[in-house]
């Protein structure tokens, strides 16, 4: 949408405004199906709600529910990097595919009509091959199986308490019939025969303790402000090429961020070193926000997931639209967009670093 919004603003002559009026309008769908996507995957597995192909909404709770049984707890980092990687590799690649679509002789409709093409080919692939849990998948061997089953309720034992922060060594366990029960170390500390390896899910969601841990809004906050900053940069920094640097409209989706670096360290004179590091922090943020909440709460890793995705794309649906606005209304003063987007980063870090944690899990 970022590369074709330019194509289709040069044919119908649209305002700033108006681009951004376009543009966010895609997020009304995807910030609809956040929870309820999440909500349907912890209750009935992420294979159904993947398959159904609704949308873009419910992928991420979808997978990161899919991470907390497809992976032991020692490996869920890596997983977590993987998929986030990936969506910035898929993006280096959507981008120049879809400049070249764009400028081709089928125009700037054939970029939405290739993409849903190969998501309907991943869909029947996944409808075929995906599985909720791995002890359905026919091709796991027994070794793997067993490797993620033993560790499957590894997260709050007393080993793993080390890994978390002092002061508390509370493991609060949701219940089917609505109790909370603190269990105990002793309780922790069973043999693994005693505990049932089956994945269960979820039939009540603990909303009431969800919203009530600073851990949580930890995330909440964070994926708000960040996500200001990044839909900014994602929708209009194109844009941004195609109007201040004057980059040729066939060559804008092969750009990627260096331009911002260059223009912040030798147009607004920032130290290297503080563009370097802004930039890293960055970035790390974002790979390290969905690993706190494999940790607080795996088995509702996708509610959680779905609740902090809506808090992420609220700011996408108006921080798109205002930029837009504020563009004509300060005669494209560009500066003013930056600025506001670093202040929301700094936020968005201040409480991440002041929240975050992992003292108490939810079971």
């Amino acid at each position: 949408m970022a590369i074709a919004i330019i194509y289709m603003a040069k044919e119908f002559n649209w305002n700033h405004s108006m681009q951004g009026y376009v543009s966010s309008s895609f997020y009304i769908g995807y910030i609809s199906t956040q929870i309820i996507g999440g909500v349907l995957t912890d209750k009935f597995g992420c294979r159904r709600v993947l398959g159904t192909g609704i949308g873009e909404g419910p992928t991420y709770p979808a997978i990161f529910s899919l991470i907390t049984k497809w992976f032991p707890p020692k490996e869920r980092s890596r997983a977590v990097s993987v998929i986030c990687v990936s969506h910035y590799i898929s993006m280096v690649i959507a981008m120049p595919v879809s400049n070249l679509l764009g400028s081709s002789q089928f125009g700037w409709e054939s970029i939405f009509w290739v993409f849903a093409i190969v998501g309907f080919i991943w869909s029947v692939c996944w409808h075929f091959y995906g599985k909720s849990e791995p002890r359905d998948y026919p091709g796991i061997s027994k070794e793997e199986l067993d490797l993620i089953l033993e560790n499957e309720s590894t997260v709050c034992t007393e080993d793993n308490f080390g890994n978390y922060q002092s002061g508390s060594r509370e493991c609060i366990t949701i219940i089917d019939d609505d109790h909370i029960v603190p269990k105990s170390e002793n309780d922790m500390l069973l043999p693994k025969d005693q505990i049932s390896s089956r994945t269960h899910y979820v039939h009540k969601i603990p909303w009431k303790l969800i919203f009530s841990r600073r851990e949580v809004w930890a995330i909440f906050l964070c994926e708000f402000f960040g996500a200001w900053c990044f839909f900014i940069l994602f929708n209009w920094l194109p844009i941004f090429y195609y109007e201040y640097f004057n980059v040729d409209i066939h060559l804008i989706g092969f750009y990627a961020s260096g331009y911002i670096c260059d223009y912040a360290i030798h147009q607004l004179k920032f130290n290297v070193l503080t563009v370097r590091k802004s930039f890293n922090i960055i970035g790390t943020l974002g790979l390290l926000i969905p690993l706190l909440l494999l940790d607080i709460a795996p088995k509702y890793a996708g509610v959680i997931c779905g609740l902090g995705n809506t808090f992420a794309v609220a700011p996408a649906f108006f921080a798109v639209a205002i930029a837009g606005w504020l563009l004509d209304v300060t005669s494209n003063n560009w500066s003013i967009i930056w600025c506001i987007c670093t202040l929301f980063e700094v936020t968005g870090t201040a409480f991440y670093v002041s929240w975050a944690g992992g003292e108490v899990i939810i079971e």
